[in-house]
Formats: C-alpha cells, sequence, structure tokens
C-alpha cells in the first residue's frame, strides 16, 4: 500500500467516525425531547396491560403477544433491552419477572426509565446504561435473550458492529428478538417516497428491506422471520389512542377479527411482501 492509498483510507475512517458521532447526537437529541414530553401519571403501568401480557395463552396474532409467546415464562431470566427508551418494556419485562439491563443513548430517556422502575417496584431487577450500542461495555455471553423493539432500523449504517457486540453477550443457548418495520415491496417503496407524508422519525430512520434482514439472518445458527401488520395498519382507526385494553367490546372484536385475517394472510409468501413490521428471532451463530 502506498502513502497515497493510506492516506484515502486514512481519511474514509474519519470520515465514518464523524458520521456516526452525528447520528449518535441526533438521536439522542431526538429521543431526549421524546422523554421530556413523558408525564410521570403515564409511568405506572396499566394493571390490564400486565395482565394482557402475563395470561396464561398468548394469541399469536398480536405482534407483542407474539413475542412473549417465543420467550416463555421469563422468571429468573437475564434480558437486554436494546434501546429500551423510557423503560415501558424493560419495567414490563421485569414484572414478568426477569432481571433486565436496558440501554439506550438518551440520557432523558434513561432518566424517565428509571423513575418508571422506581414507580412499578422494580428497581433491584433493572439496570440502565446509557450508551451507543457499538461501543456499549457488554459483558459475555451473560444475556439468556436480547430483546429489540424498533431499534435496528435506527442504526442500519452500523448493523455489524451492532449485531456482532450484541450476540457476544448472548448465551450459546439464548436468544435474539428483534421487531422491526419493514417495506419489502419495490412498488410501495416508491410510492411512500413520492407522497408527502409527514412523520415523527429521526434523520436515518426508514424500515427495513431484504438485504438488510438477511444481514441479521447472518449472525444467527437458527433464524425465523414472522411478518405482521398488512391489515393490521387498520388497527390504529379502531381502537381509541390505540389502546387495546381501554377500548369498547366492540372495538376489540372488530381489532381481533383484522389481525386473525391478517395473521393468516402473512403466512403465505405472496402476501408476505407487503407487511408492516417483522419479528426476528433467532439462536446466535458462534
Amino acid at each position: 500500500m502506498n502513502l497515497e492509498e493510506s492516506e484515502m483510507i486514512s481519511d474514509v475512517s474519519v470520515a465514518n467516525v464523524k458520521s456516526r458521532q452525528k447520528r449518535w447526537e441526533e438521536e439522542a437529541t431526538f429521543f431526549d425531547e421524546v422523554a421530556l414530553r413523558v408525564g410521570d401519571q403515564t409511568l405506572l403501568i396499566d394493571p390490564l396491560a400486565i395482565r394482557r401480557y402475563t395470561a396464561p395463552v398468548l394469541r399469536r396474532r398480536f405482534n407483542k403477544e407474539f413475542r412473549f409467546r417465543l420467550m416463555g415464562p421469563l422468571k429468573g431470566k437475564r434480558i437486554l433491552d436494546v434501546g429500551c427508551g423510557d423503560g415501558l418494556n424493560a419495567v414490563m419485562l421485569a414484572i414478568m419477572g426477569a432481571d433486565v439491563t436496558g440501554i439506550d443513548i438518551s440520557p432523558k430517556a434513561i432518566e424517565v426509565a428509571r423513575r418508571r422502575a422506581e414507580q412499578n417496584g422494580v428497581s433491584h431487577k433493572l439496570k440502565f446504561i446509557c450508551s451507543p450500542i457499538e461501543t456499549a461495555p457488554l459483558p459475555c455471553q451473560l444475556f439468556d435473550i436480547i430483546w429489540g423493539d424498533g431499534i435496528l432500523h435506527h442504526v442500519l449504517d452500523d448493523l455489524d458492529a451492532i449485531l456482532r457486540n450484541l450476540t457476544q453477550s448472548l448465551k450459546s443457548d439464548g436468544c435474539f428478538l428483534f421487531a422491526e418495520p419493514v417495506n419489502l415491496f419495490e412498488p410501495l417503496r416508491r410510492l411512500r417516497k413520492m407522497v408527502p407524508v409527514r412523520t415523527d422519525c429521526t434523520p436515518g430512520e426508514r424500515p427495513m428491506v431484504d438485504s438488510e434482514l438477511n444481514h441479521v439472518a447472518r449472525y444467527a445458527r437458527e433464524f425465523h422471520i414472522r411478518y405482521f401488520n398488512f391489515l393490521g395498519r387498520l388497527d390504529r382507526f379502531v381502537l381509541i389512542n390505540y389502546n387495546y385494553e381501554k377500548s369498547p367490546l366492540m372495538r376489540r372484536f372488530i381489532v381481533n377479527c383484522i389481525d386473525t385475517v391478517d395473521y393468516i394472510l402473512l403466512s403465505l409468501p405472496v402476501f408476505q411482501r407487503l407487511a408492516g413490521t417483522s419479528v426476528m428471532y433467532g439462536s446466535p451463530e458462534r
């Protein structure tokens, strides 16, 4: 390698570092502002939600119940909640018996998560780390489960570094579980770019595509995808404040019907391209 080539590589490395630092700052600022809008009156988790996710029979047609069903009993398990935000999932997992470590880049979100843990009486079962995922000091092969709810689509430029760090912290018999937005249908992606729909999101955020799902699969010994949210996109127009537990019986019945049909259709490859979200899960590749 000559001097000129060495300097070019050095310039690329510096540019990558600056780009990563810029993304970290943008993400932290965005989610700090989101965290400031979380009122103390919302920190206590609704008993109806706890009852729903701790029920003896969990319904596969609903995304989150499907994930809890996959994990099984959580008592005594160690879980890493990646991109834990204000701690809603982390606290729910702790209430269900797990010992949870939550990691997030937003200091304000971590503050809210700690307050939420205190309000719900599970502070002793939770630990929070404020750090970018790529550089987080995660212990090796400690966790039984890695849980990520809408985090990978924020960090697509650093997917390799993140997946490497995360899977190294997972036990060899553990599993990872990511729920992510997807857009797998090219005409729909083109249409989405043409339609000026305002969304409240970070600058680099977008749904994942096939190549990125395949990238996640490379880090798994066993890898599975379950698709959701084709007809399920209509749920938000049926439920009151997008809250299943507190919506009237008839509205819940309609949503149950929609999501049952959705689950059946998205079991068929021909419809999977139209899904809006995916649940990816598997064991780590060693």
